[in-house]
Parts: C-alpha cells; structure tokens; sequence
C-alpha cells in the first residue's frame, strides 16, 4: 500500500551541499530508502539524471571557453581556476552517476516481482520477426493500397530529382565560389 515518506527523504534528491544549506539532514541511511515507494524512487532519479546532463553541458561549456595552448601566454590562475571548476563538475559527476546506480539497483530490489527480462523489453533481439496474420480486405481498399503506394513512388522519384538538383546547383555554387578567389 502506500507508504509515509520520512521529512528526511526529500534531501536524497539534492546535492549534498544543499541539503545542508536548505537546513535538512542529509542523505538518509540505507535502511530509510526501504520506506520509499518505487515511484517516488523514479521521480529522485529522473532529477538526478536532468542534474548529470546539466553537469555535463556546464563541463563543454568550460571546455569550449578554454583556449587551446597556442603560444600565447594566459593567466595561470585563470586555467588553474577552470581546471578546479572542471574537477568539482567531474567529482559532482561520478557521485551523481553513484546516485543514479544506487537508485536504480533499489528500484529494481523493489519491483523484482513487476520486472521483465530484457529480452522481452528489447523488441526484436534474438529473435526473427513473428509473421503477422492479415485479414483479406475487400478490393477497394486494396486498389486505394496500390494508388497510395504508387503516389508515394512518385514523389520519391520527384523528391530524388529534386535532390540530384540541388547538389548539382551546389556544385556549380562552390566551383564559381573556388575560382573567383
């Protein structure tokens, strides 16, 4: 049935900084996890995922900003400070990463009885296509059926010239471009 979340469970879902600054507890022990439902599990690791893809983007981000050595002398301290960023971003990273692990594996713990193999989540693997069995239809649908395929053909074959076209146009483009320099 439906289980009372303890007032210290919302603090899994935040970074351990946080939980700390907002004035909760932190991280419960393990032995609190057992009294979360599997949903409310689900809903902390689909944060905790939206936290590793903006760690992630914040990591290119820094990583794009920084110029490549060229010769040109920078600042020590500013590649120090973006190497000490990326290190933070990357640590943060793995302890989401953990997180994400652990929620799952308890996810699973929980729902073994619901859980299908995945194989049978897989569609497809392993196996060859079963032959579906398909009712005869009256000879108007099959006739709209051909008419439909053949319109199709067309405009794949319109869409096919179309295309040869346009390369050949961007061909000729880049060709004037190259000898006009």
């Amino acid at each position: 049935m439906w289980q009372i979340f303890p007032a210290n469970a919302l603090a899994t879902h935040l970074p351990p900084n946080a939980a700390a600054a907002a004035g909760q507890q932190p991280v419960p022990p393990q032995g609190a996890l057992r009294e979360i439902s599997p949903v409310f599990l689900c809903r902390i690791g689909q944060e905790t995922v939206q936290d590793i893809v903006t760690r992630t983007m914040e990591i290119f981000q820094i990583t794009r900003a920084t110029q490549l050595p060229n010769g040109v002398t920078q600042s020590q301290a500013m590649y120090q400070d973006r190497f000490g960023k990326l290190q933070e971003h990357l640590r943060q990273l793995a302890l989401l990463f953990r997180k994400l692990r652990l929620l799952y594996e308890r996810c699973v713990e929980m729902t073994s009885d619901l859980q299908e193999s995945p194989t049978e989540l897989v569609p497809y693997v392993g196996e060859e296509l079963l032959s579906v069995r398909v009712e005869p239809c009256s000879p108007a649908v099959n006739q709209e059926r051909k008419e439909v395929l053949e319109k199709v053909r067309q405009k794949n074959q319109e869409m096919k010239v179309l295309m040869d076209q346009m390369r050949n146009l961007l061909w000729d483009v880049n060709a004037m471009l190259t000898l006009r320099k």
